[in-house]
């Protein structure tokens, strides 16, 4: 969940390689898996899709019991609101889920009320448009 990623976890994040564009998605989940590398597309065995994942840099160091890096992973399921706007998350997200646009390397990331799905529409008209009386 992404109250339960640390600062200090993701500190060595060089950047992040996006999979989908994310100007599309209101939000994303984002776990902090333990991976064998530091780069490269990691093996995804979730339902749903990885749509993006972290990079890190050469001072990242692997776990001294496993060998392995924690690196973060970005992904959607199926019953997620890209897939199914009127579904489960029509309004609020899932625990895990971050706004994408809030996400830089090394920061967690947060909800807004577009990942939450209270955006409301405006009201104002774009220019030029001409509005019945």
């Amino acid at each position: 969940m992404s109250s339960l990623i640390a600062e200090d976890e993701i500190v060595h994040e060089v950047g992040f390689v996006w999979l989908e564009d994310i100007d599309g998605l209101d939000y994303v989940r984002q776990s902090l898996d333990r991976l064998p590398t530091r780069r490269g597309r990691p093996a995804y065995h979730r339902d749903g899709r990885m749509v993006g994942y972290a990079l890190l840099g050469p001072q990242a160091k692997p776990s001294r019991s496993s060998g392995t890096f924690r690196r973060r992973v970005f992904w959607l399921l199926p019953h997620d609101r890209d897939t199914d706007p009127d579904g489960l998350y029509a309004t609020g997200a899932p625990a895990e889920a971050v706004d994408p646009r809030t996400l830089a390397p090394g920061t967690k990331g947060r909800k807004t009320p577009r990942s939450g799905g209270s955006q409301q529409p405006s009201t104002t008209p774009e220019p030029g448009l001409i509005l019945p009386l």
